[in-house]
């Protein structure tokens, strides 16, 4: 049995068990690029990766390549914002019109950055049409937009919104964008290859992205269904703001350079398990303090939990990452109940276990049609702990 939590894992018998699973991804789940990324108690413990950066199979993916993270990148952005209000002792009880005056707009004035943290603000869709690429319309319509839902009575998933919302309220609150302060507080300090909003001299590393492939049916079959129903939430929610739909289109060197909080992240599987290796150590690594044991329990407790409006299954939140929900009847965040962390479209994800220390991160190339992490990085959460 491997042996974790009060005890240390042993590199050596979690190589052992995870590449031969790992390398299965490629052989017998069509796997096209990965890597995995595992750390205990701030440390690293295992690296894998392998396959092709390209379709063409010429380029190999190396430690160094980095790829697109999808929705990964909110769990980033809502880092952020965290240390933001914890540098300025703001609590989540706060309004968000507080800080940020014609968000009131249209019976918003009342909704908590608690609320808007755990996808219970009821902006999961627009009605004004807004580009992605155009922060300052996004914005407007935000502060126009009246709640879908009486915020605080139910969540759904804020699939592009979310990152618009945490992103004006660090630029409010903190005088910077989400893609400058994430450099300065998180990756610099760190040595984190991760970017949102990429700098043109890297797009020499960066793996190319596919469309999952036709053939296997999507799940949960109902979502899948919504989503390509007009005029349902699900929908409008992966719709709006519009623009950047087809998945070639984030291969684009501009459109790579764009800082989208809610899906933009670019970087490599190590670099973004070391940021998860920090939570997971209480907010320490290499000798640096950057949250406070408050601000760490806002992460680990669930602040909304249930049917998500959106995805039409269970869900659960805590401030700005995902939990496991109780009803899901699965685990993808490992079995500790302070796990949480945020996984992205078409399998990359990454967690933070403060219990065991543990952080785990797997990214990839070639996307699956399938809702939340898929089996790929999921057999290895399992391995970890079994």
């Amino acid at each position: 049995m491997l042996r974790c939590g009060a005890m240390r894992c042993d590199p050596g018998q979690l190589q052992d068990r995870l590449e031969p699973l790992f390398r299965d991804n490629f052989k017998s789940f069509g796997e096209l690029g990965a890597a995995v990324s595992i750390w205990q108690h701030g440390q690293p413990l295992l690296d894998l990766q392998g396959g092709f950066r390209d379709a063409q199979r010429e380029i190999p993916w190396t430690a160094d390549t980095l790829v697109l993270f999808w929705s990964a990148t909110k769990g980033l952005g809502a880092a952020c914002l965290l240390h933001v209000l914890q540098r300025e002792n703001i609590t989540l009880t706060s309004r968000v019109a507080e800080f940020w005056p014609s968000f009131a707009q249209a019976g918003k004035g009342e909704i908590s950055l608690a609320q808007l943290l755990s996808h219970q603000a009821g902006l999961p869709a627009l009605d004004a049409s807004a580009d992605v690429l155009d922060y300052g319309a996004v914005i407007c319509a935000l502060e126009k937009q009246a709640p879908l839902w009486p915020p605080g009575t139910v969540h759904g998933y804020h699939a592009r919104t979310f990152g618009f919302l945490l992103d004006e309220l660090v630029r409010r609150i903190a005088g910077t964008p989400i893609s400058d302060y994430w450099r300065t507080v998180f990756g610099e300090p760190l040595a984190l290859d991760i970017w949102i909003g990429l700098p043109a001299s890297l797009n020499e590393r960066v793996a190319t992205i596919y469309a999952a492939k036709a053939g296997k049916p999507p799940a949960p079959e109902a979502f899948y269904r919504d989503l390509a129903t007009p005029g349902t939430l699900p929908r409008r929610a992966f719709t709006s703001p519009h623009g950047l739909h087809v998945v070639s289109a984030i291969n684009k060197p501009e459109n790579r350079a764009a800082s989208i909080v809610s899906f933009g992240g670019i970087g490599s599987a190590r670099a973004l398990a070391k940021f998860y290796a920090m939570l997971a150590n209480g907010g320490e690594l290499e000798g640096r303090r950057f949250f406070e044991p408050r601000t760490m329990q806002l992460m680990t407790t669930t602040l909304a939990a249930g049917i998500d409006r959106v995805f039409g299954i269970p869900t659960a939140f805590s401030a700005g990452f995902m939990k496991d929900a109780p009803e899901a009847g699965r685990n993808i965040f490992g079995p500790s109940l302070l796990a949480f962390g945020h996984p992205g479209a078409g399998g990359s994800h990454a967690f933070a276990d403060p219990e065991n220390k543990i952080a785990f991160a797997y990214a990839m190339n070639q996307m699956e049609q399938s809702l939340l992490p898929n089996e790929k990085s999921l057999r290895l959460v399992r391995e970890i702990y079994r």
